[in-house]
């Protein structure tokens, strides 16, 4: 898929279970990631009233700005980031979609530089400005491109990798996907069948530093508590362990199923909660949307139910996050 077109639509993950679980659909929802607008036009055919679709990438907007005419005034676009979507509503809001990850629009271009499977020049951008990941790795210390790969990939062979990284651009800088993908793999077991891309994980990790991912992730789920209204929705899917890990860790703290910690340790006053779990446990894509579309396999869905407490600052210690982005703070 390279241009989005009317003949061709984006299938969203999970949009089925989705809106069933959230049935009946009305009043305003944010889609956060907006993408190739699935989820969005999903939500407006189901009755939501208005949907605000935010993204960072100002592609996926000048391509909404085409299929969204028909919706008119019902669909709003917003160049933007998770962690400002409570700021972009002038009422507080009957739910908050967010689809983590790249979206397989960016994956399919291959200038835009996110896919070792395509060449192109080492971007990785979400938002087509700042640093890109030929920066990050043509600058970054060996010991920081070592600490990326293993903290924001769980790539075991990081240092490895990373020493591999320092040796060829001393050589000629790596400006290409497919570079770095051959000096990644260079590294690394040839996989098994069945096993995925040998960069995988460190391609995963160089995008997530690009676009500060996590940091966006952790304070976008704050915005969504205090964007939405009392019984209002948050609906998050994801698509790796790190990620996941972070939803689920924040929706227990936020709903009071974080468990009680050590016996022997001071007695905190339990705070109100401030989610009710619709999903106890994450939902899958079944069999038949596997099938029908392969990117499904890895999603997993969250959903949460806002509750009348007043909103607050989350634990950040306790959610999940990756080490480096404590070290990191803002």
């Amino acid at each position: 898929m390279s241009a989005e077109t009317q003949d061709a639509p984006h299938i969203p993950v999970l949009l089925g279970p989705i809106l069933r679980a959230v049935a009946p659909v009305s009043g305003v929802w944010l889609d956060g990631t907006l993408g190739a607008g699935g989820y969005a036009r999903g939500f407006l055919d189901a009755g939501a009233e208005r949907v605000i679709g935010v993204d960072r990438d100002p592609l996926a907007l000048a391509l909404a700005a085409v299929w969204g005419k028909p919706y008119g005034a019902r669909l709003s676009l917003v160049h933007g980031t998770f962690s400002a979507l409570d700021s972009y509503a002038d009422q507080l809001l009957d739910g908050v979609v967010l689809d983590l990850g790249v979206s397989s629009m960016q994956l399919d271009q291959a200038e835009r530089g996110f896919s070792f499977a395509k060449d192109g020049p080492l971007d990785m951008r979400m938002s087509q400005d700042g640093q890109s990941a030929a920066d990050l790795v043509n600058t970054a210390s060996e010991t920081e491109l070592a600490d990326i790969l293993y903290h924001y990939g769980e790539e075991r062979a990081s240092r490895r990798i990373a020493r591999a990284i320092v040796a060829a651009r001393a050589e000629a800088p790596i400006e290409t996907t497919l570079r770095l993908s051959e000096i990644v793999c260079s590294c690394l077991p040839r996989p098994k069948p069945g096993q995925s891309h040998a960069a995988t994980r460190s391609f995963q990790a160089l995008r997530i530093a690009v676009n500060t991912e996590f940091h966006e992730l952790i304070d976008g789920l704050e915005a969504a508590e205090r964007a939405l209204k009392p019984g209002g929705f948050l609906v998050v899917v994801s698509f790796h362990s790190l990620e996941d890990r972070i939803v689920k860790r924040f929706m227990q703290l936020r709903a009071g199923r974080a468990g009680q910690g050590s016996r022997h340790a001071p007695q905190i006053e339990p705070e109100a909660d401030r989610f009710s779990l619709l999903t106890r446990k994450a939902i899958a894509a079944d069999d038949a949307e596997c099938a029908a579309n392969p990117r499904s396999r890895s999603a997993l869905l969250r959903i949460a139910r806002r509750t009348e407490a007043p909103a607050g600052p989350v634990d950040r210690s306790a959610v999940g996050l990756p080490k480096l982005v404590l070290q990191e703070g803002r």
